[in-house]
């Protein structure tokens, strides 16, 4: 440890009346030239805790979450600006061979399983949250050591710990379906890792036999619609309650609701086809998402700006008169959704995660999955007609395309009138 860190640089800091804005200076005050020296930039490389804890630093990031519950990742990410993805990821291990083993898992089943990047996502963070578990619950952030091919710690023990993080889980506020989804990605972690023989055990096999959870049909997704409506109801602006439609109806990525440009939303279409918003650049290229819902939310929010100073408007739904461009950035976005959700009363944590936009694209994901199941559902008896046990033949044969997505738009728009019911959508 250099000499710079013989003493606390935040022993004069009364962290309980600091703001965000705050621990941003802190940060480039404090932490930024420590960086600097070991040749790093502070803009780029996002520093691990076990970086704060050698430099003596770690009564930032304790301030940071008990005063502001938020982890370095999520401030990193949301406060200062600075980064996105996996680069950034905010594990719940320091240890630097668990975290590699982490991701390796991750990278063969991105690209082994040719999964999308939203579900290696998904299971991130259900691995993210036993890791936080195990550690909780065993005082130790190393899931690599008891596992190991040359490990000394007996199997009983290293299935013991891995038992005690599932009863960590337990005895916390998550459904049955999150558990369920959290120790089958655990599963499969350590089952890569025997099969790659960077351990000698799987702990979590006996799991299914040890814990019975019943997961009902009636379990909510991670945000439900009665956490939307709570949102929909508390948004007393048009700017809010836009916000709420574009990412818990329309399903937009954060980003993109702070471009959001009113040129975007084409209305011009034929009786059967729904307005949609269209994107020259995507994550995953150009593409179109049709607005069943909350074209009120859209009239109010135009006619809000336009009625302000017609002359002045840029045409974006969220203009910003400060920065370089003229629409609010992707962290403001973040920022005023969880100044919404808190007032909102929705929980701190939703299955392990603060409310956030994310969850509210996940929602929709969820809602669509369902209006399928619906459609199906439906398509069952016409299906028996036909002497086909699968709905989906009809779907696909009997179906035209315009009638297959008409079906699938109103069962959508009914879907979705359930959550925003009674919100002045």
């Amino acid at each position: 440890m250099s000499e710079s860190t013989a003493s606390d640089p935040f022993a004069d800091v009364r962290w309980t009346t600091c703001s965000l804005d705050d621990f941003c200076d802190c940060y480039w005050d404090i932490v930024a030239p420590r960086l600097e020296a070991e040749g790093k930039d502070p803009e780029t490389h996002q520093p691990s805790h076990q970086w704060f804890r050698d430099e003596d630093l770690r009564s930032f990031l304790a301030a940071l979450r008990r005063h502001h519950d938020r982890s370095f990742g999520d401030f990193w990410r949301e406060d200062l600006g600075l980064g996105d993805g996996e680069g950034g990821y905010d594990w719940a291990t320091d240890h630097a061979d668990t975290r590699e083993a982490l991701k390796r898992f991750l990278d063969r089943r991105r690209t082994r399983h040719s999964l999308r990047e939203s579900t290696v996502e998904t299971k991130r963070r259900r691995l993210n949250l036993y890791v936080r578990a195990y550690c909780e619950a065993n005082g130790t952030d190393d899931l690599l050591s008891p596992v190991a091919s040359d490990s000394e710690t007996p199997v009983h023990e290293a299935v013991h710990a891995c038992y005690a993080a599932f009863d960590w889980l337990n005895d916390r506020d998550y459904s049955a379906r999150t558990k369920t989804r959290v120790r089958s990605v655990v599963d499969g972690w350590y089952q890569h890792l025997v099969g790659r023989r960077l351990a000698a055990v799987n702990p979590a096999t006996g799991l299914y036999d040890e814990f019975k959870w019943q997961v009902e049909e009636s379990d909510p997704s991670p945000l439900s619609h009665e956490h939307v409506r709570r949102l929909a109801v508390t948004a007393d602006s048009p700017r809010e309650r836009l916000l709420v439609v574009a990412l818990a109806g329309w399903g937009l990525r954060a980003n993109e609701v702070a471009s959001l440009h009113a040129s975007q939303i084409v209305r011009d279409v034929g009786p059967d086809e729904a307005p949609y918003v269209t994107f020259e650049e995507r994550k995953n290229g150009p593409g179109e998402v049709n607005l069943v819902y909350g074209l009120d939310a859209l009239d109010a929010r135009i006619a809000d700006l336009a009625d302000g100073n017609p002359d002045d408007w840029s045409g974006y739904l969220f203009p910003s008169k400060q920065g370089e461009t003229r629409h609010v950035a992707r962290e403001t976005i973040w920022s005023r959704f969880r100044d919404l959700a808190e007032r909102a009363g929705l929980p701190e944590e939703i299955d392990g995660e603060r409310p956030s936009p994310q969850l509210c694209r996940r929602y929709w994901y969820d809602t669509y999955t369902s209006v399928l199941e619906g459609v199906l559902d439906e398509l069952e008896d016409i299906a028996a007609e036909q002497g086909s046990d699968d709905p989906r033949v009809v779907m696909s044969n009997y179906l035209s395309d315009e009638r297959a997505r008409r079906v699938r738009r109103e069962f959508m728009r009914a879907e979705l009138a359930k959550a925003f019911e009674g919100a002045g959508q």
